[in-house]
């Protein structure tokens, strides 16, 4: 008899909460696909385990809450929370800054036989971005500057385009 997939969700996320990526693609299926809204599709076990393991690595303190689960059928909806200090290796290109990235997202899992075959993960990625000073503050100096930068490259675009 397959576990219920609330059962097999919480066994996923208990072992990201510790980093034990053998442990966590258990709850896979081969090939299961990871769609992570920010970053793209990512297959289990290889894309996945890499983006994981790069996370991890960014992110040495890396932290993972589960807040609330709701488990219809073969479907369960996973709220979270996550956070870490960005101190590590780098992370998709983007050297360590020392800043401490928070989010919460939503994730959508769809367990059949026993293992996970889709995820759906949402997330304020720009959020993320901001914390960790990729982009620059709400409503600061240099995100208005940047703002004008891009207006000015729209509006010589258009320009361009009627002559």
């Amino acid at each position: 008899m397959s576990p219920e997939p609330a059962e097999v969700a919480g066994r996923y996320f208990e072992a990201i909460a510790r980093q034990d990526l053998d442990a966590a693609e258990e709850c896979w299926a081969l090939g299961g696909i990871d769609h992570l809204a920010p970053v793209g599709e990512l297959r289990v076990p290889g894309e996945w385990r890499e983006y994981f393991e790069s996370l991890f690595a960014a992110f040495p303190d890396f932290r993972y809450e589960v807040l609330d689960t709701i488990s219809e059928g073969e479907r369960v909806v996973v709220h979270w929370r996550a956070a870490g200090k960005f101190t590590g290796r780098p992370f998709h290109r983007i050297r360590a800054t020392g800043g401490r990235a928070n989010a919460e997202g939503l994730d959508l899992l769809r367990v059949e036989n026993g293992k996970i075959v889709r995820l759906d993960s949402y997330w304020d990625d720009a959020a993320v971005t901001r914390q960790i000073g990729l982009l620059p503050a709400r409503d600061s100096r240099q995100e208005r500057g940047l703002i004008a930068l891009f207006n000015l490259r729209t509006r010589l675009r258009r320009r361009k385009a009627t002559t």
